[in-house]
């Protein structure tokens, strides 16, 4: 590293989704010590990235770094394009411990388990002293799930979730009961949305990314999806977050419960918070976000429903897939039990495909980078296991496109309860449907090229005769499954020319995919 040499004792890493400017290190300023942030080719390119994604980490980082300068702290930080940039974390901390004549390294725990693994063993085979600490970010330490689940063959979420509502109190009564007489109201919460209530508007602050951008260009950094980077809205700090935060208790959650499941044409967002991606870069911490939630509950301006139904994504599902992730790495993300390995359709770059369901779904993540659960779950993630796609390139897909997608979290989700590729350890059956799901939850289906009550023909929706023929496909498998019954029974009453036809439909769909 170029310039002159001032001393420090003790260099900190921050990693790109490690900016909590609550985290205790940050409680007084010490003078020896130099905080050091950095853009590199190693994180950009590891998988091919979203515009967005990357823009959005990149800036965040910028206003932590600039954060900390303002509160006294010394940073270093190294941008994608400075001329001393070695674009590989070890690289640059061996050239700025030296640089600073530094003693000690100090790093959170990287969440990501390259990360961790890449950091221990570079920092095993230094001299100087190195530390790693918590990110004091989750409920859950990283391996208490092995603990919890324990000889078990399915890690159930239900019993995680309940656990953790217990211990910390969260929707509980005196007597230890659940809020309400129920620990869970899913059921409750499965409804189309038919206009109205009005969805909120988007109270997110734009951003000018446009000389960002240029320079993430310019530095040959690949990505795809659009960045719009001159009217970019998410959160870049913890006080546009918690703004964010504010927004959607007030307007959004108190009829996020009802349509937590919907998707629409006329409203992509509908009543969603966009707090992931602040939540795993860690300007929210998920204890106040589920705290608030609670309290707009107790003060009689949401429904339990939808505070419960948003409460359990957090303290139960997120922490619940991180968990897996830590138990079941390396090597999870490579789990391929109904061996699958078709290669992605062309369109999942561009969106342009005839199925209107997933040009929106797919059409919407590659312009916002984002999509809501249901979307990615029962239409891009229903159509790669029932189409058979490589879950590792599916895995790839989401880790690239999704901005608030990191491994830890996107790995379970994608492996796991989306293509069913861990063999049920997370899902107790494939999470399939035929078009009438789709059709009943959303406004996709009209005006689309192909008809949602038709299994065979040209004009059939696809995902007819991809669903029967994925649990004929997978039948010696899958039909001792106790909770596939009911499929399996009319499977069985469709054998002969009926499911004959639809398995040559299928066939015939899953040979040209890239031209659905």
């Amino acid at each position: 590293m170029n310039g002159p040499r001032p001393r420090a004792d003790t260099l900190r890493l921050i990693l790109g989704d490690q900016l909590d400017p609550q985290h205790s290190w940050f409680g007084s300023v010490d003078d020896g010590i130099v905080y050091v942030l950095m853009e590199v080719r190693q994180e950009t390119d590891y998988v091919l990235h979203h515009a967005q994604k990357i823009l959005a980490i990149f800036a965040a980082m910028r206003e932590h770094a600039s954060q900390l300068r303002e509160a006294g702290h010394r940073v270093r930080y190294v941008a994608i394009d400075d001329p001393s940039n070695r674009q590989s974390i070890p690289g640059n901390l061996e050239a700025l411990m030296a640089h600073y004549g530094a003693r000690r390294l100090e790093y959170q725990q990287p969440d990501e388990w390259r990360l961790d693994r890449q950091l221990a063993e570079w920092c095993a085979a230094q001299t100087f002293e190195t530390e790693a600490v918590e990110s004091e970010h989750f409920y859950t330490a990283r391996t208490e799930m092995a603990g919890v689940f324990a000889g078990r063959r399915h890690w159930l979420m239900e019993n995680f979730y309940r656990r953790m509502r217990r211990r910390h109190g969260v929707l509980m009564e005196e007597g230890g009961e659940p809020a309400g007489g129920r620990w869970n109201y899913d059921h409750d919460n499965r409804k189309p949305w038919p206009g109205t209530p009005a969805a909120p508007a988007d109270a997110r602050p734009a951003h000018d990314h446009g000389a960002l951008w240029a320079s993430i260009e310019a530095a040959g950094v690949k990505s795809f999806g659009d960045p719009q980077a001159r009217a970019f809205r998410w959160p870049l700090d913890r006080r546009e977050a918690l703004a964010a935060l504010d927004h959607f208790i007030q307007h959004a959650l108190p009829h996020f419960g009802d349509y937590e499941d919907a998707m629409s044409t006329q409203s992509p967002r509908l009543f969603h918070s966009l707090l992931s991606f602040a939540l795993n870069t860690k300007m929210l911490r998920p204890q106040e976000v589920v705290q608030k939630a609670e309290a707009a509950w107790r003060a009689g301006q949401a429904p339990l429903a939808a505070v419960e139904g948003f409460v359990r994504q957090i303290l139960g599902w997120r922490e619940y897939v991180r968990g897996i992730y830590w138990c079941h790495m390396p090597g999870y993300e490579e789990r391929n039990a109904l061996a699958h390995t078709t290669p992605l359709p062309r369109w999942f770059w561009d969106g342009d495909t005839r199925m209107n369901c997933l040009r929106q779904a797919v059409g919407q993540s590659l312009q916002t980078a984002h999509a809501h659960h249901i979307q990615r779950l029962m239409v891009i993630g229903n159509f790669a296991l029932l189409a058979g796609l490589d879950p590792h390139a599916v895995h790839l897909w989401y880790l690239g496109v999704y901005i608030d997608a990191f491994e830890w979290v996107e790995a379970p989700n994608t492996v796991g309860m989306s293509q069913f590729a861990d063999g049920g350890l997370i899902a107790t059956k494939p999470y399939v449907s035929s078009a009438a799901y789709i059709a009943r939850m959303s406004d996709y289906c009209r005006g689309c090229h192909y008809d949602h009550r038709a299994r065979t023909g040209e004009r059939a929706c696809p995902f007819n005769a991809l669903y029967w023929d994925f649990f004929a496909r997978h039948e010696t498998r899958l039909s001792q499954n106790a909770r596939l019954v009911m499929p399996y029974r009319q499977l069985e009453k469709m054998k002969g020319p009926t499911l004959e036809a639809v398995r040559e439909r299928a066939a015939s769909l899953r040979a040209r995919l890239d031209d659905l």
